[in-house]
């Protein structure tokens, strides 16, 4: 049981009672007064509060949606490169490339119009190629239905004196030519085996698609559309092979956007 605690004030004026009996009081024996007890106040001992007890974070949710599309493209491109990897075995199995040692590269996809009747119109990449081959989807349109011979292609063995080879895919058949700076024009290249031919639509009536790959090795052009062998032809001893190569339109008609190509797609193997 606690003691009852002691009035400040009560003690104050006890005090003064005391002392001023003291100073009236003449001489007389102390008298002996019972000296009260302090009262220790409460002292309010701090607690010890305990710490919140650890809340762990929550872990992140794994984003499943993320990870599975992350899949779904790794599995794309997978497939999409042993696709590539095992056309270029087809074309070493068929004797079309001596090799399979070669470094692949993947073009953006490209988009152009030309408008200027029985020409055609270049854009080279600097690379310089032998052995190799060029795989594209192409895709053309003309703005005029009597249109001449007109369509996507590639230009190949480009020199700095403008020698080149131009082979275009129109909708009757393959267009093969080489130019000789010292000719001054262009010569059409001889078959050497297949038709050459093809046959689809008017592109004037709707676009034109095809699958095209032009493989050249040791001299030799080939040519498959939708991957069929269509023609095979032999280059000129007296002209290099190696060289810049690139997409090409060449255009049937001077009319409104003339011959609209686009190439998807667009890949290539240059044998080391």
């Amino acid at each position: 049981m606690q003691s009852p605690k002691i009035s400040p004030v009560l003690m104050f004026v006890s005090v003064s009672m005391f002392i001023l009996s003291a100073c009236n009081t003449p001489a007389a024996q102390p008298v002996s007064t019972s000296t009260p007890k302090l009262t220790a106040t409460i002292t309010v001992i701090p607690t010890v509060t305990p710490r919140p007890s650890f809340t762990p974070r929550p872990t992140r949710t794994p984003d499943l949606t993320a990870t599975q599309h992350a899949k779904e493209l790794s599995a794309e491109s997978q497939a999409y490169f042993d696709k590539w990897n095992a056309e270029t075995q087809k074309y070493y199995d068929l004797g079309y490339l001596t090799s399979t040692d070669g470094i692949n590269r993947k073009f953006a996809d490209f988009t152009e119009e030309w408008a200027q009747l029985r020409w055609y119109r270049s854009w080279v990449n600097e690379d310089q190629a032998k052995d190799f081959y060029v795989s594209a989807h192409f895709k053309w349109a003309s703005a005029y239905r009597n249109a001449d011979p007109s369509g996507c292609g590639i230009v190949f063995a480009v020199q700095k004196n403008s020698d080149k080879y131009s082979v275009f895919l129109d909708r009757n058949g393959i267009l093969f030519y080489i130019f000789e700076e010292s000719y001054g024009y262009y010569r059409p290249v001889g078959i050497t085996r297949g038709t050459g031919f093809v046959k689809f639509g008017n592109p004037f009536d709707k676009p034109v698609e095809a699958d095209f790959a032009l493989v050249v090795s040791d001299a030799y052009a080939r040519v498959l559309v939708n991957g069929e062998l269509i023609g095979e032809y032999t280059l000129s001893e007296n002209k290099l092979v190696q060289g810049g190569f690139g997409p090409a339109i060449l255009s049937g008609t001077n009319k409104d956007f003339g011959t609209r190509c686009e190439i998807t797609d667009f890949r290539t193997w240059v044998a080391n």
